[in-house]
């Protein structure tokens, strides 16, 4: 196909892969990496200055979401559906645990890094509600 028409991406792989890119925002696919299993999560992101949007195209997954300034204050649990549209506000602590088949599909800002993004690590009674609500 010309790509002047269509752009045509597929990504097999595990964890983040940005795949289209245009103007101001890009689509990516996250499939499951070991990262993203509960017991390896210890840290959770916000992003300042940008809303992300993830679809569940297939497995499971969870967003796990917080409130607070510095840390996360209060944690949100929220089971992610096939084909909806979960849109991450601004200054929204969260993190996702995805099963071994689980795919998703991330919008975002094209400049979304580490660069602007804001980390938070978890206090062990954090990670053990996390294990406890997965």
């Amino acid at each position: 196909m010309d790509e002047t028409l269509l752009e045509i991406r597929r990504y097999d792989g595990p964890g983040f892969r940005p795949l289209i890119f245009f103007g101001s925002w890009r689509v990516a696919l996250m499939n499951f990496t070991e990262e993203l299993e509960p017991e390896n999560i210890h840290r959770v992101e916000r992003h300042p200055q940008t809303d992300e949007v993830f679809v569940l195209l297939r497995g499971q997954a969870t967003l796990f979401l917080g409130k607070g300034e510095e840390r996360v204050e209060h944690f949100y649990v929220q089971p992610m559906e096939p084909g909806l549209l979960y849109n991450v506000k601004p200054q929204t602590w969260h993190t996702i645990v995805m099963s071994r088949d689980a795919s998703v599909l991330i919008v975002e800002n094209a400049d979304t890094g580490d660069h602007n993004s804001q980390f938070c690590q978890l206090l062990p009674e954090q990670h053990q509600f996390l294990l406890e609500h997965v």
